[in-house]
């Protein structure tokens, strides 16, 4: 009993101590990977990623991609700067890559290495379509979200070691049941709400990233629309996914949008 009160009491430990302000929302966030730790993993990846798919160039949707991602990039850096938190993107390494792709996808690794696929353009449809995608991506480098869903998931694992030394003494079925229970509660009750928290995040994000690089973020609404459409009701139940639902998404954004609308004003955008 004493070793399981000294294991969650370090878990407990390690829980209040990785607590960290985000530099872009002011919020105590549980992060306790460094971008130090991250940014050369994700850029190794992303090489390695590169080399084994192919990046398409050349064309006028892999011009959009690097014109959107420029755009998205200076504003960002310029939010950063307007929050004195410039300092907070050392190490971001910008890169914009379109990949041949069927997938409906994009993606945005720590450090500012994005990759849209193909497959996605269709919907995307314009630079304000895109500008939504990419957006809402770099948000997610941004708000630090890579290191948290690393930081979250050691902690699961941790209490897992919890779990494994209160139950100790009990029969190997017991504790195959507690063991069960806790990886069901965790999962539902804890890390996909957590996922969606962070998708939310990056929407709001993405909105005024869209909006100081000159789109409308009204825009952003037909762009899930068109990707509800394309999806053909074949989600998954919203507590079941690492996404919010599109109907909840596009709720979410609609009330987002002067926030950003205004965000974009200080910087003498105006729509």
């Amino acid at each position: 009993m004493r070793k399981s009160v000294l294991i969650l009491t370090g878990i407990l430990f390690v829980l209040v101590s990785a607590c960290s302000t985000n530099p872009f929302t002011g919020e105590k966030n549980l992060n306790f990977v460094s971008n130090a730790e991250l940014f050369p993993v994700a850029f190794q990846q992303y090489d390695q990623f590169l080399q084994e798919n192919k990046v398409v160039s050349g064309t006028q949707e892999a011009a959009m991609v690097t014109k959107v991602g420029q755009k998205i990039k200076n504003a960002a850096e310029a939010y950063f700067k307007s929050k004195g938190l410039s300092q907070s993107l050392e190490g971001y390494q910008w890169e914009y890559k379109l990949v041949q792709d069927p997938a409906v996808n994009a993606w945005c690794m720590p450090g500012g290495k994005i990759v849209v696929y193909t497959g996605i353009m269709p919907i995307a449809q314009n630079e304000a379509g895109l500008a939504t995608v990419m957006g809402h991506e770099v948000a997610h480098a941004l708000l630090n979200h890579g290191g948290q869903r690393m930081s979250a998931g050691t902690i699961q694992e941790l209490g897992a070691v919890g779990v494994a030394a209160a139950t100790s003494g009990k029969s190997e079925t017991a504790q195959q049941l507690y063991q069960q229970a806790y990886g069901i509660t965790t999962q539902f009750g804890a890390m996909l709400p957590f996922s969606r928290k962070h998708e939310n995040e990056a929407d709001e994000a993405g909105l005024i990233l869209m909006a100081i690089a000159g789109y409308n973020p009204e825009n952003a609404i037909a762009f899930w629309q068109r990707m509800e459409a394309n999806s053909g009701g074949g989600a998954p139940p919203e507590f079941l996914s690492t996404h919010p639902s599109s109907s909840t998404r596009i709720r979410n954004i609609k009330s987002q949008i002067p926030d950003a609308k205004a965000a974009a004003a200080k910087f003498g955008v105006k729509f």
